[in-house]
């Protein structure tokens, strides 16, 4: 997970862009990988720790027409999620995760592991859906290191579009 935190820094310092997260089943996990990379000041200022609705609406500006018609986890949600973030932090970048990290919580329409992540670059926002297997720490950490990893992989696609 450090080596991908430590590429993302990096990759952010090159392209000159600022990064916010909007978390919920990682509770700070990805901006706490983040900061914990020297330098990372340069391009991390604050993040959302948003575990309930209601903070995803007050803080996020998530409609809560939305919360109501898919859940918190759910596309739709981390999207309006990763678009409420840049907005918030004025950010070019800004990922956002919801998900059920379980051991509880979970429904056989949405399980334990099953986590959605929404990544805004300048503009754009794409979502993917994830299940991850194991227990909590491990659906956590998991999500973590994804969510590390998909934003490298979202700027350098912005990049190749934008090239």
């Amino acid at each position: 997970m450090r080596e991908e935190a430590k590429k993302l820094v990096e990759l952010l310092k090159e392209e000159g862009l600022k990064m916010t997260c909007a978390e919920s089943c990682t509770g700070g996990m990805i901006a706490a990988a983040v900061t914990d990379i020297a330098g990372s000041s340069e391009v991390f200022e604050r993040s959302f720790v948003t575990y309930c609705n209601r903070a995803k609406h007050e803080m996020l500006g998530v409609k809560k027409k939305t919360l109501k018609e898919y859940g918190a986890v759910s596309k739709e949600t981390v999207k309006e999620m990763a678009l409420g973030a840049a907005a918030a932090a004025k950010a070019d970048v800004a990922v956002s995760v919801s998900g059920i990290a379980g051991p509880g919580g979970g429904s056989e329409e949405k399980p334990v592991g099953l986590v959605y992540m929404g990544v805004y670059v300048k503009g754009r926002v794409k979502t993917k859906k994830f299940n991850f297997e194991g227990d909590r720490e491990a659906v956590r950490n998991a999500a973590t290191e994804a969510a590390l990893k998909l934003v490298i992989k979202q700027i350098r696609k912005c990049d190749e579009q934008d090239g």
